[in-house]
């Protein structure tokens, strides 16, 4: 099995092989490293296919869990899907894994599995108590692939249902983040069947997160996703937090991304930081 998320390396060296040049580009992302590095010692690479936004979120999220969030705890997680199909029939046009074609029933079992498997995975990891260990068990899920797409399907949901809140709680009059506005302002996604669709159908397929969607995903996971954006550096989007107004009590994960396309997941905070 490949390891969809490479060992560790000095983030420098890194930077070094990656951008050689002294085209301004090349300038201006060397000095985002080193911004970088003042804070993260070393970069994972994370493997670059439709699910890396969601790849990267998810390992830092399972790499520093110690308890299970208090969504992932409650009686009706795994019923989401039943719930979901009975009010919106139009769930079914939900596409699976590569399967097509699939009865009405089969759907709503195959993410409940997904699911509880996230859950699972996420209760395991998270009563690890060595650091060591913890990242061992991470390492060890994201080299299985059955598995990791899997959950990957899981948080694509999660997506779609928090979408359906925030656009129910927006036609009820009641307030919601701007994101949500910019979310369904959108052509192809004005209403959770159209993001569904033309947007989190084709997550991992032929295409991956735009910005306004990893909102969403923080919004589901409950989670500040911190993205440093090295093309924007010496700008005050250099560093930018999904959602900007976090919740105080979201714990906050950290990437990185060239190109707001593919992310890859800064590690080891230096020590002076952590204080």
């Amino acid at each position: 099995y490949k390891l969809s998320v490479a060992p560790e390396m000095d983030i420098m060296e890194y930077c070094r092989k990656e951008w050689r040049g002294n085209t301004p580009v090349a300038k201006r992302m060397r000095k985002g490293y080193e911004a970088v590095h003042q804070k993260f010692a070393s970069i994972r690479r994370v493997r670059g296919d439709n699910y890396c936004a969601l790849r990267a979120t998810l390992f830092q999220a399972l790499s520093q869990a110690t308890q299970l969030p208090s969504w992932l705890q409650s009686e009706d997680f795994t019923m989401l899907p039943e719930n979901l199909l009975s009010k919106y029939d139009w769930i079914k046009q939900w596409q699976l894994k590569e399967k097509l074609g699939r009865k009405m029933g089969e759907i709503s079992d195959e993410i409940k599995e997904y699911l509880i498997l996230l859950r699972k995975k996420w209760k395991n990891i998270s009563e690890i108590k060595s650091p060591t260990e913890k990242q061992e068990a991470c390492d060890k899920l994201f080299k299985n692939e059955e598995e990791e797409y899997s959950l990957y399907e899981a948080l694509k949901f999660l997506m779609l249902n928090t979408a359906i809140e925030l656009y129910n709680d927006d036609k009820h009059g009641r307030r919601v983040p701007v994101f949500s506005w910019l979310l369904f302002a959108r052509d192809t996604s004005s209403n959770p069947c159209q993001l569904m669709c033309n947007h989190l159908n084709h997550i991992g397929h032929s295409g991956g997160l735009e910005q306004v969607e990893m909102f969403l995903l923080a919004y589901a996971l409950q989670y500040t996703i911190q993205v440093y954006r090295l093309y924007k550096y010496s700008t005050d989007e250099f560093i930018t937090l999904y959602p900007n107004d976090p919740e105080e009590d979201w714990p906050v994960v950290t990437l990185i991304t060239e190109d707001d396309r593919h992310y890859n997941i800064p590690v080891r905070m230096c020590q002076e930081t952590m204080l």
